[in-house]
């Protein structure tokens, strides 16, 4: 029969040992745990950096929209002005030259735009007094162009180029915002691991907390840099 002091003894052999399995794992998942919180430090810092850039590039992409598109609105004033003046100076011509006041139709024609002459005279070969088939007038002559209106046209499709820029980077923003409530989430579940002191449930804890982190860095990687 075995003496109780040998017995006891074993016992003591077998805890130690068990002890010392337990301190192994233990640190082993002080290690990843480490690892992964600096890990989600470095990628948090990262990826609020890139959201912050991202957007300050939308903000100054619709601050350009808003510019370009007060621009375009401006030549389109112009234009519709240029336009009205056109009309006006050519009812004049009309009126005199129906009249037959040559005088007054030259001096009407005279005040013609350089780019309404043109028109103008592109429609006068058309004999358009006897010719039916003629225009109605130069503004409906394909060389009738106006340069604030094309300018107009410019500038509204550059606007909208910002804009899309701007929605592009926005979105960008988000999605690092997004990585970064992912990384939030293994910070949480790696202080919660550390509240454990068995192994396993530890083990499994922080093996989600290192998936999560895996996700979000493949993200941070792929995601375009500002």
């Amino acid at each position: 029969m075995p003496e109780p002091s040998s017995n006891v003894a074993h016992g003591l052999s077998a805890n130690d040992r068990h002890a010392l399995s337990s301190t192994s794992h233990g640190r082993w998942l002080g290690l990843v745990e480490a690892f992964v919180l600096a890990s989600v430090a470095i990628a948090t810092a990262w990826s609020g950096y890139q959201a912050a850039r991202w957007d300050g590039i939308s903000s100054r992409a619709y601050t350009l929209y808003e510019r370009y598109t007060v621009l375009s609105q401006e030549k389109m004033t112009l234009a519709g002005q240029d336009r009205l003046y056109d009309i006006v100076t050519f009812n004049g011509w009309t009126a005199a030259k129906v009249a037959g006041r040559n005088d007054l139709a030259a001096y009407y024609q005279r005040r013609f735009r350089p780019e309404y002459a043109v028109a103008f005279s592109a429609w006068s070969k058309l004999n358009p007094f006897h010719n039916r088939k003629a225009p109605a007038g130069p503004i409906f002559m394909q060389q009738y162009k106006n340069a604030n209106a094309l300018e107009a046209g410019r500038l509204e499709a550059k606007s909208m180029l910002y804009f899309k820029d701007g929605v592009k980077s926005r979105q960008q923003s988000e999605d690092y915002v997004r990585v970064t409530v992912f990384l939030a989430t293994v910070l949480f579940l790696t202080a919660l691991s550390q509240r454990f002191e068995f192994a396993g449930p530890r083990a499994i804890i922080a093996g989600i907390a290192a998936i999560l982190l895996l996700f979000s860095l493949f993200w941070i990687i792929t995601l375009p840099r500002a």
